[in-house]
């Protein structure tokens, strides 16, 4: 039994959410398409699927971007647990018929992401507050959600921040899963991308060491522990090590 999780490139480790379901008793599955990797032949024995961050956008031509995002569609029909975080809540959301591309202006950094009143009350988001600063990195954005999902959070520059499919697929554009240290190495490598975004890495670095930066660290580790003990079954929820 094991946890699928798909990494498409060095940064976009599991992080945060990673340690959380460790600490749960779940194995993770890391999966680096990107490196000769291959999607999962079947679902016997997955527990959940998680599809994590990247630099690729979605409607590139990555030979393992489809069949992931096949693997990802079935997970769904399959009503096992599915959690997309930014570039794989893109490809969740473009995977059940919803709609991708690229935003007029990138969002980088620490921006506010407000829940709606749906949102407020999903149990995965327990003890979210309703407005909170969250690190993104993104150039595109879900335009269109997939048909039967529900929005549950949004910014000022992205509608789509958060949203539920079904009972158990849920998509993050933004990036609840990276520590301080990731933090670091996003600022680094987004340099460029920061500037069009209107900001800088000193700027992005002093909010992630200051109350902002506290706030998103202490919500990210509650999301990550209400994903590990709500939204997966199994040895979290019954206390087996």
């Amino acid at each position: 039994m094991a946890i699928i999780v798909f990494q498409h490139w060095d940064l976009g480790r599991p992080g945060r959410l990673g340690v959380t379901l460790r600490d749960h008793g779940f194995k993770l599955d890391i999966r680096r398409l990107d490196h000769g990797d291959v999607v999962p032949g079947d679902y016997d024995g997955v527990e959940a699927v998680i599809s994590l961050g990247g630099p690729q956008n979605v409607g590139e031509n990555h030979r393992w971007m489809q069949p992931e995002m096949e693997y990802l569609r079935g997970a769904h029909a399959r009503a096992l647990p599915v959690i997309g975080v930014c570039l794989g809540h893109q490809m969740l959301a473009a995977a059940l018929g919803g709609e991708v591309a690229p935003m007029a202006k990138p969002e980088m950094g620490f921006v506010d992401v407000d829940l709606n009143v749906t949102g407020q009350t999903d149990a995965i988001l327990a003890g979210i507050a309703w407005r909170s600063p969250q690190f993104q990195s993104h150039g595109q954005e879900v335009k269109t959600l997939p048909p039967d999902s529900v929005l549950l959070g949004s910014s000022a520059g992205c509608k789509a921040q958060v949203f539920r499919a079904g009972l158990r697929s849920y998509g993050f554009q933004y990036h609840f899963e990276v520590d301080g240290a990731l933090i670091e190495a996003y600022v680094k490598h987004d340099r460029g991308d920061l500037a069009k975004a209107g900001t800088n890495a000193d700027e992005v670095l002093r909010q992630s060491r200051g109350p902002r930066g506290e706030m998103f660290s202490r919500l990210a580790d509650r999301l990550s522990l209400n994903l590990a003990s709500l939204l997966i079954p199994g040895r979290a929820a019954v206390g087996i090590a």
